[in-house]
C-alpha cells in the first residue's frame, strides 16, 4: 500500500494514513532516523494503540536504541485539535517495549508523526551515548577551528601588526593576541607607551626560537617536544608577562622530571619563580628521599649563591625530615 510510506527530515518522521480499510491492523515500512531502521503501528479496537520500534538487526542487538521522542497524531484538513503524547525517553528494542493509548477514533485521513528529540546507544554499563552532536561535540569543533585559524594567523603572517625584538631576530605577532594573553601586554598598547607608537617590543632575553614557541602557545598550535625544549625560557616569560595559565603549566612539567642532576637548579628556579609545588618537591627529593647524599659535590657552590632564605628553608626542611641528631 502507497500509504505504508514514512516519510522523514532531519529528525521527524511523518505516517500518513488515507484510509483504515477492513483491517484493524496497520504497520508502515521501515524508515531511517539515526542508525537504525524504524517502523510505527497502529492497532485499532476500543483504543487506537501507536507503537514504535525499531526493525530486528544486528545492529539493534549491538547498539540498542535509547529513545527521547514525542507523537503527535492529527486529522489532515480538519480544525480538530491533535494528540500530543508525552515526552517518553526510554530503551527500546521491540515492538513490545512502547505502545501509547491514545483514548479517541480517528477517521478519514489523517498523520502521526513522531519527532525524535535524541538517539543514544545504550551501553553495557547502564549508560547511553548520543548519536547525534552535542553542546560538548560542537564546542570542541568549534576550538579545534578557532585554533586552526589561529595558528595560520601566526605561520602565514596574516595582518601582523607588531614586531617582537628578540636576542637573535625577530618574530611578528598581532597585539590583539598579546593583549588578550597578558595584561602586561594590554598595558603596553593601551597607553602611550614606546611599544605602542613603535608597534614593536623588544624581548631580548629570549631567543628568536623560545619566542616563536611562546607566540605557539598563545595561539594554540604548540606542539608538545617544544614546549619541553623551552619551557625554562617558556616560564621566565610567563613570570614576566603575567601569564598564569602557562606558569602553572611550566611549573608541573618541572616536577615531572626532577633528578639529581638538575634538582638544585629547579630548587633555584622554584625560589625565584615563586613555585611552592615545585620547591616542595625538589626539597622532598632531596631529604625525604635521601638523594642530598647525590649532590654533595654541587651543594658548596649552592650555598654560595643562594638566597638566605631558601637556605633556611632548607635547614627546616632537613630537621622535618628526622637528618638531624
Amino acid at each position: 500500500m502507497t500509504d505504508s510510506k514514512v516519510e522523514t527530515i532531519s529528525r521527524l518522521a511523518q505516517w500518513k494514513i488515507e484510509t483504515w480499510g477492513p483491517c484493524s491492523y496497520r504497520r508502515s515500512d521501515p524508515f531511517k532516523v539515526g542508525l537504525w531502521n524504524w517502523h510505527l503501528s497502529i492497532e485499532k479496537s476500543r483504543y487506537l494503540y501507536i507503537r514504535l520500534f525499531p526493525e530486528p538487526s544486528r545492529v539493534v542487538k549491538e547498539q540498542p536504541p535509547f529513545v527521547k521522542f514525542v507523537i503527535r497524531i492529527s486529522n489532515i484538513g480538519a480544525s480538530r485539535r491533535p494528540y500530543i503524547s508525552p515526552v517518553h525517553d526510554k530503551l527500546i528494542r521491540s515492538s513490545e517495549d512502547f505502545v501509547w493509548p491514545v483514548d479517541t477514533t480517528f477517521h478519514g485521513r489523517f498523520a502521526i508523526d513522531v519527532e525524535f528529540l535524541d538517539l543514544k546507544v545504550a551501553q553495557p554499563n547502564g549508560s547511553a551515548c548520543s548519536i547525534w552532536p552535542n553542546d560538548g561535540a560542537i564546542q570542541s569543533n568549534s576550538s579545534k577551528s578557532t585554533l586552526r585559524c589561529l595558528s595560520r594567523m601566526l605561520d602565514e603572517a596574516i595582518h601582523t601588526d607588531i614586531t617582537i625584538n628578540t636576542s637573535n631576530g625577530t618574530v611578528r605577532a598581532h597585539k590583539a593576541i598579546l593583549s588578550a594573553s597578558s595584561p602586561v601586554f594590554a598595558s603596553m598598547f593601551l597607553h602611550d607607551l614606546k611599544e605602542k607608537e613603535s608597534s614593536t617590543i623588544n624581548i631580548e632575553d629570549m631567543s628568536v626560537e623560545s619566542c616563536t614557541v611562546l607566540l605557539s602557545y598563545l595561539y594554540g598550535g604548540i606542539r608538545h617536544e617544544d614546549f619541553w625544549k623551552h619551557r625554562l625560557a617558556l616560564l621566565n616569560a610567563a613570570d614576566k608577562y603575567d601569564m598564569g595559565d602557562l606558569k602553572e603549566l611550566c611549573e608541573e612539567s618541572l616536577l615531572e622530571d626532577i633528578d639529581s642532576s638538575n634538582v638544585l637548579e629547579r630548587l633555584r628556579e622554584a625560589w625565584l619563580y615563586q613555585l611552592v609545588k615545585l620547591k616542595k618537591g625538589c626539597l622532598m627529593y632531596l631529604f625525604d628521599f635521601g638523594k642530598i647524599y647525590d649532590v654533595r659535590d654541587e651543594i658548596d657552590s649552592f650555598f654560595r649563591h643562594v638566597d638566605r632564605e631558601l637556605m633556611v628553608d632548607m635547614f627546616q626542611e632537613l630537621l622535618n625530615a628526622g637528618r638531624v641528631g
